[in-house]
């Protein structure tokens, strides 16, 4: 049976790239392969979903780039978190928290309550 794929909710892109990001350097693929090895295969990103992410993130301040050669020996462009992209992480984590947690709270009431 085929798994079926799942689009990363709107306005989750941006955390889950951060994330990926926060235990080192990378380039694109690499972020795509471990949002996709952490979600067992459910994210799965498509490079037109990733790099206006990635652009995005660079114009705000949350990454920084730079050229380096890969194990592969070819040249990517790999991205690093930032501190003032740590500290939107965190909040952006913070306030998921917090909203899945109310959303688990509503999906889970009954008529009584």
């Amino acid at each position: 049976m085929a798994k079926e794929r799942s689009d990363v909710m709107q306005g989750t892109l941006d955390m889950l790239v951060l994330r990926a990001l926060q235990l080192e350097p990378m380039h694109g693929w690499g972020i795509t392969e471990r949002i996709e090895q952490w979600s067992e295969q459910v994210l799965q990103l498509g490079q037109g979903t990733l790099y206006p992410a990635l652009y995005r993130l660079e114009r705000q301040g949350f990454v920084r780039s730079d050229w380096r050669v890969t194990d592969n020996n070819r040249r990517a462009r790999y991205y690093a978190l930032t501190a003032s992209g740590r500290r939107y992480l965190q909040d952006s984590l913070a306030q998921w928290e917090r909203m899945s947690r109310a959303i688990t709270l509503v999906l889970r009431a009954t008529n009584a309550s």
